[in-house]
């Protein structure tokens, strides 16, 4: 294995890929770790995946393969177990005789080649794939059959349900729900959603921001994964008629990940959400967030005031409380105390009090405001601003020294002034406590690795042409395994930050309409949603019609 290693890192040294020093340092990082070495040059980021698979392509004629565009027989995946498929990320697509072609990560994994060969009795044809697209390829072919087709075999038809079936680790029906799970976190899920219908069970899942069908499950299963997953998240289980909330903490290929469960009574029995934190991924950098230029500098000098309020608005799921918990990672210094009150708390800060709010015993958004104020906090963060109560405290808390954030569900930032008066807080206590709004989406962003580019539509370009911006070309996804064939993979927040500077104030004193806040914004640089994404869609980090999508309709 160590001249088969050895032998890819000369191949990427000869063509230019890396230098010498960097592969002797890898190699040494190789022997500590027993990493393969492309895994270790990718992850050091010496070398992208692409062009690891270029080497390996036109120097040794390994072909490389698109999964997504072959439909393979469910007849060729039994012939490699799925346990073999996962510990050696190897997929067979295609058979030709006593010939098995295979896609592999690693095509150079000669130990690998030659226990498939010992298991199926083929000669194994190894083919390149990416590593992203063979997860999905394997958690699509394998996923949740073999435990689904071994849950119908075994578990009863009635509706008795024991105790070991939804506990016992070997249970069907327990791995069929750590492999739901799983496969949502390698799909970089947000959400899984268990919706019953009259015949069967549906599985969706969110991918960024989008919901798409996964599986259709037999009826006659609902109850068992219905009850794995309140066991799971400590709910109730012989309580089916009022609506749950739950938590589940489980370690997946080594990272934690912390999922929080909703459980709702419908028609068809309970509809059960689970909104997934990868907890290993750490709070985001403020730089990373998206933010243009002049925005990340307006942002870092609100936050960076010693009291006032600072406002996060934007619909549910537009990434509001990642910005907040990155604008707190920021803050987060010795010489500071940093208290908040969430509902629930979704990551936890090293060296910062967070609060959980209960409204069944009386621990509310008011409530806990009211009382971290007595703990000498010299910055707050409310998670939203619901109510008249929790809106004047939190403005009052601004006003006698205290650095508050929070968040709002408002269509703009200039909406959240009216909002705000709307709940009944005075229009000059706005004026004398308001830093700033931050509005913002989250829109879809072009899958790096299908990126084309294409000549703006007449529509398109006077559509750029009126936020004053000019191009030739536009890009766009074409749809590949990576992106499962979307033409999109991950997102990028666009943002409206608005500045409350002496004259806004005084128009907020005033009363003015929202209109005339907003003109009186732009005049004075307010760069809107719209703008911000057009921008970003002639650098060509997504499309108009994404764009569209999230600032027209909302």
């Amino acid at each position: 294995m160590a001249i088969i290693k050895k032998r890819l890192g000369d191949l990427l040294v000869e063509n230019g890929i890396i230098s010498e020093e960097q592969l002797q340092e890898a190699l040494v990082d190789q022997r500590k770790t027993k990493r393969k070495l492309g895994d270790l040059l990718i992850s050091q980021g010496y070398i992208t995946e692409q062009q690891l698979i270029e080497v390996l392509e036109f120097q040794l004629g390994i072909p490389h393969v698109s999964l997504h565009k072959y439909h393979i027989d469910p007849a060729i995946t039994q012939i490699i177990p799925e346990s073999m498929a996962k510990r050696y990320q190897v997929l067979p697509f295609m058979k030709e005789g006593g010939k098995l072609m295979v896609a592999m990560a690693d095509p150079l994994d000669y130990f690998a080649i030659e226990d498939l060969r010992m298991s199926t009795g083929f000669r194994i044809e190894p083919a390149i794939s990416t590593r992203d697209e063979l997860q999905r390829a394997i958690a699509r072919h394998y996923g949740m059959r073999d435990s689904m087709n071994q849950m119908l075999i075994e578990l009863p038809t009635q509706e008795e349900i024991t105790e070991t079936e939804i506990t016992d680790e070997e249970s069907p029906i327990v791995r069929l729900v750590n492999q739901m799970i799983q496969q949502a976190v390698q799909l970089r899920a947000s959400d899984i959603h268990v919706d019953p219908g009259e015949n069967n069970l549906l599985i969706r899942y969110r991918i960024d921001g989008t919901l798409r069908t996964e599986r259709l499950i037999p009826k006659q299963m609902q109850g068992f994964i219905t009850a794995r997953l309140k066991i799971m998240a400590r709910l109730n289980i012989a309580e089916r008629r009022l609506p749950q909330d739950g938590r589940i903490k489980m370690q997946l290929d080594y990272k934690m990940i912390d999922i929080r469960v909703s459980s709702l009574p419908t028609m068809h029995g309970e509809k059960i959400v689970l909104r997934l934190l990868d907890l290993s991924t750490g709070i985001k950098a403020v730089d990373t967030l998206g933010f243009s230029e002049g925005n990340a500098m307006v942002f870092k000098e609100m936050i960076g005031r010693p009291y006032g309020i600072m406002l996060i608005t934007g619909p549910t799921g537009s990434g509001k409380t990642t910005t907040l918990y990155s604008a707190l990672s920021e803050l987060n210094q010795e010489n500071v105390n940093i208290i908040t009150v969430e509902d629930p708390v979704e990551y936890q800060l090293e060296g910062i009090n967070q609060v959980h709010v209960n409204p069944a015993i009386g621990l509310t958004f008011a409530a806990g405001l009211r009382s971290i104020l007595r703990q000498d906090p010299n910055i707050v963060m409310v998670g939203e601003i619901r109510d008249t109560e929790t809106a004047e405290i939190a403005v009052r808390a601004s006003l006698t020294g205290h650095l508050v954030l929070s968040t709002l569900h408002t269509n703009d930032a200039v909406s959240s002034i009216s909002r705000l008066r709307d709940m009944g807080v005075e229009p000059y206590l706005i004026a004398s406590s308001l830093i700033g709004v931050v509005a913002q989406r989250l829109v879809r962003k072009i899958c790096t690795d299908c990126k084309e580019t294409y000549k703006p539509s007449q529509q398109e370009a006077i559509m750029l042409e009126r936020y004053g911006l000019r191009t030739d070309t536009l890009h766009r996804g074409s749809g590949c395994g990576s992106c499962n064939s979307t033409g999109y993979r991950g997102r990028i927040a666009i943002h409206e930050v608005l500045t409350i500077d002496d004259y806004m104030r005084q128009l907020i004193t005033d009363s003015a309409s929202v209109e005339e806040l907003r003109s009186a914004a732009k005049v004075r640089g307010l760069v809107q949603l719209m703008e911000d994404g057009l921008l970003k869609v002639s650098q060509g980090m997504t499309t108009l019609q994404e764009v569209l999508r999230e600032t027209v309709t909302h």
